[in-house]
């Protein structure tokens, strides 16, 4: 990578460790938070999914704004903005002042993905761009490693509320270093990133294609929010385990994940988009070890089914964002990759309160159990969704009229040669008189 290449990565994994460090710092703490307002599990479960109503539905917005008012702004106002709102997550006094704030702390956060992915495709070419991307957004499992282990230690220290605090901190200061540092977009007409001109939101909205590959993401995304909201909980509640040991066992999953993907953005880069190849045989093993996690006796083999299933999950996250990174042009960038990631973020807040539900009712392995249901439709999106940019362009561009096509002409009467009328010959008859 040229030295501004890595400059944009290193940022935006900063950017991206702190956005998914401060929504795991509620989930490291939530059964601290549940006995001080007196919540039950479906509570709980409701103050994650709440972030993540807010979040699925900025996303779609934030890639107008980031198309519109350019990326490298858009991403600084979100990290200021969710920075402010990390830090109001302390001063909550009652369980209606959490929702509040954990929503606009979702709206915040909302708007970051598309224009962190338009920042990162304006600075890459196409052939290191997912191995680029896999390398940012291995960020967010790290972030699943260091929240559990600081954030339960930080709040048995100086409490959860100035923990949140100093999250908020930390945020402020990757604010300062993109605002300064992010290098300018790059010149990629040579890599055939030429401008597609003037498009319509509402047209891209409406690629039924984009839909698909969001489909993708919700059954992925159903298993790592599902398992990273409630494994602190099932540990603390089920197997007896204090909140900070239980930060310490996800740590191994968590870097199994980080691993994973990143190398699902190296096998993304050299199967150039094909994301079938790496999502089919790694969610098949997903479902059944998901399943297995949730009939395991003991603490160890449940441990170890959930770290394959998180890994093999975690493989599956850049390709699905393969074909549509490499094949979007950069003015589409914004809107596009919001839609796709809009169907991450609503598993996001189905799952926790759906899965908390059921905990409730029955236990957490059969809320477990049931995300085995995610990897099958990620499969099933993966076989019915166009596997290269030349067959995702035909998907995109299918029914709608060509430019170049000419112009419609008044339609001459045609003329079956199976039913020409040809005109009688009429002969000229002779007058009697010259008969004679």
């Amino acid at each position: 990578m040229s030295p501004p290449v890595r400059t944009t990565v290193a940022l935006l994994f900063a950017a991206w460790l702190i956005d998914y460090a401060d929504r795991f710092a509620l989930s490291s703490v939530l059964p601290t938070i549940g006995d001080e307002f007196g919540l039950d599990l479906g509570q709980q479960g409701l103050i994650v999914s709440v972030f993540f109503l807010a979040y699925a539905l900025c996303q779609i917005p934030g890639g107008m704004l980031a198309d519109r008012f350019g990326a490298r702004r858009v991403t600084c106002w979100a990290l200021l903005a969710w920075s402010l709102f990390t830090a109001a997550t302390g001063l909550a006094w009652s369980f209606a002042a959490l929702l509040v704030v954990r929503f606009a702390f979702g709206a915040a956060e909302g708007i970051f993905p598309a224009a962190a992915t338009k920042a990162l495709v304006e600075r890459t070419s196409r052939a290191q761009r997912m191995g680029a991307q896999g390398l940012i957004m291995s960020s967010n499992a790290l972030a699943a490693v260091i929240a559990p282990l600081t954030v339960p230690l930080l709040a048995a220290t100086i409490g959860w509320r100035s923990t949140f605090y100093s999250a908020a901190a930390a945020g402020v200061f990757v604010y300062v270093a993109v605002r300064m540092w992010l290098p300018a977009p790059q010149d990629r007409t040579e890599d055939g990133d030429v401008p597609a001109g003037p498009v319509r939101t509402l047209d891209i909205l409406r690629r039924g294609v984009l839909w698909r590959f969001a489909a993708m993401l919700f059954g992925y995304a159903a298993v790592t929010w599902g398992l990273s909201t409630w494994i602190p909980s099932y540990l603390f509640a089920e197997r007896g385990v204090s909140l900070t040991s239980a930060g310490a066992l996800m740590a191994v999953p968590s870097l199994g994940a980080a691993v994973a993907t990143f190398l699902g953005g190296r096998l993304a880069d050299r199967y150039e988009g094909h994301h079938r190849k790496v999502i089919v045989p790694a969610m098949a093993v997903a479902a059944p070890a998901l399943c297995l996690m949730a009939l395991s006796p003991s603490l160890t083999g449940s441990l170890i089914c959930g770290t394959v299933a998180v890994f093999a999950a975690s493989l599956c996250y850049m390709p699905i964002f393969a074909v549509p990174l490499r094949s979007l042009p950069p003015e589409q960038v914004g809107v596009g990759s919001s839609l796709v990631v809009f169907g991450g973020q609503a598993a996001g807040m189905a799952a926790p309160p759906l899965l908390g539900t059921i905990a409730d009712a029955a236990s957490f392995g059969v809320a477990f159990g049931v995300l085995a249901l995610g990897p099958v439709l990620t499969i099933v999106m993966a076989l019915t969704t166009p596997q290269d940019t030349e067959s995702f362009l035909a998907a995109t561009e299918k029914g709608k009229p060509r430019a170049d096509a000419p112009a419609p002409t008044e339609r001459e009467p045609s003329r079956s040669p199976a039913r020409k009328h040809h005109r009688p010959i009429r002969r000229r008859r002779t007058p009697p008189d010259a008969r004679r």
